[in-house]
């Protein structure tokens, strides 16, 4: 943590999406880091938001705008002129990409074509990163880890989308970022994330927080499917420390995977367990599969030994912990008090100081 410290403080950060649930804690740390943020959102994509609980606006600077508007975009960044890029924005939920495929691949994809743009035309930024999944890969529903030199080809809307994302990145790093004077670029696919503040829908742990508040049992559609869960915290530690790597050695550029280690891939029937013990007051769940159930994998895992080998970075919280951090936050929320600072709490605990 003072490494990066030392490295973000006083730089001008750009972060796209910084008021969704990743994005608002990104900007928290990175403020506590010192950085110059000015984020970049459509909007506030849940309602109750983390980005006004949490009062991140008092943090960072803020330019709501749709990341398909390419003239308010380029206008945007241009007068900011960042050192560092982080690409969050997204639609990022499956089963809405059913109903929405459009808006998603317009969003998932030309977006990232826009913010490249951006970045090619208004040369300032020497580090970096566009987030994308994993579920990016052609999933095979085989038992071992997804490598980075697997094929790209998601299966739903916005698997697949975000597989284009991919995709266009690296034309462009090829295209228009291939010398020494060009930014460095990576890719980071990440798996699935929780912690405090996510109320997206159709995600199990935002349904078990309101599940558990409401004294009602939690529904869970498919409870042996097994994701590459990890606190929140995570993988944001990966993006800040992927961008820093790479600003020092460009040829650490590349496409990473960003998950637990092997034994914190679990079920969906064991995430919503420890979520229940972890609870307390009785909390329970009910499996409840749907008839004509929308197309989700049942079996996604990451090998993410490319990231610890190459740039020496490792999950530090288990899966018990991750989900213990969750409903502390949400106890929190939950008794009206004051959700920011139990964000710095677990801030300060995850890096140490």
């Amino acid at each position: 943590m003072k490494e990066l410290m030392s490295f973000y403080k006083g730089k001008k950060v750009f972060v796209t999406g910084h008021t969704g649930f990743k994005g608002t804690w990104l900007c928290h740390i990175l403020a506590t880091c010192g950085a110059e943020v000015l984020g970049y959102s459509e909007g506030f994509p849940t309602n109750p938001s983390l980005y006004k609980l949490a009062k991140t606006d008092n943090l960072v600077k803020s330019q709501i705008g749709d990341i398909r508007d390419f003239e308010l975009l380029s206008k945007t960044y241009k007068d900011f002129l960042p050192d560092i890029v982080i690409h969050l924005a997204a639609q990022p939920l499956v089963r809405e990409s059913y109903s929405f495929p459009r808006y998603t691949y317009e969003t998932n994809v030309m977006g990232t074509v826009n913010l490249l743009e951006c970045i090619r035309l208004f040369p300032s930024a020497f580090s970096v990163l566009n987030v994308t999944t994993d579920k990016v890969y052609e999933n095979k529903e085989w038992e071992w880890g997804y490598r980075e030199t697997e094929a790209l080809n998601g299966y739903d809307p916005y698997s697949n989308s975000k597989s284009c994302s991919d995709i266009v990145t690296q034309s462009y790093i090829k295209s228009f970022f291939y010398d020494s004077g060009s930014p460095a670029i990576s890719i980071a696919r990440a798996g699935n994330v929780i912690g405090g503040g996510d109320f997206s829908k159709d995600r199990i742990i935002p349904d078990s927080v309101k599940a558990c508040c409401n004294k009602q049992a939690i529904f869970v559609r498919n409870p042996f499917s097994i994701r590459p869960y990890q606190h929140v915290l995570e993988p944001l530690s990966a993006y800040l420390w992927i961008l820093y790597k790479q600003s020092i050695d460009r040829s650490l550029a590349d496409s990473y995977n960003v998950g637990p280690n092997e034994d914190d891939c679990v079920t969906t029937k064991e995430l919503v367990s420890l979520f229940c013990e972890a609870w307390g007051e009785g909390a329970r769940w009910e499996s409840k599969a749907q008839k004509n159930a929308l197309h989700e994998a049942n079996f996604l895992k990451l090998d993410c030994s490319k990231i610890k080998s190459r740039l020496g970075w490792h999950p530090i919280w288990d899966i018990r912990q991750a989900v213990a951090a969750t409903v502390d936050w949400s106890k929190v929320w939950q008794s009206g008090n004051d959700v920011s600072s139990e964000m710095d709490i677990q801030i300060k605990k995850y890096f140490g100081f």
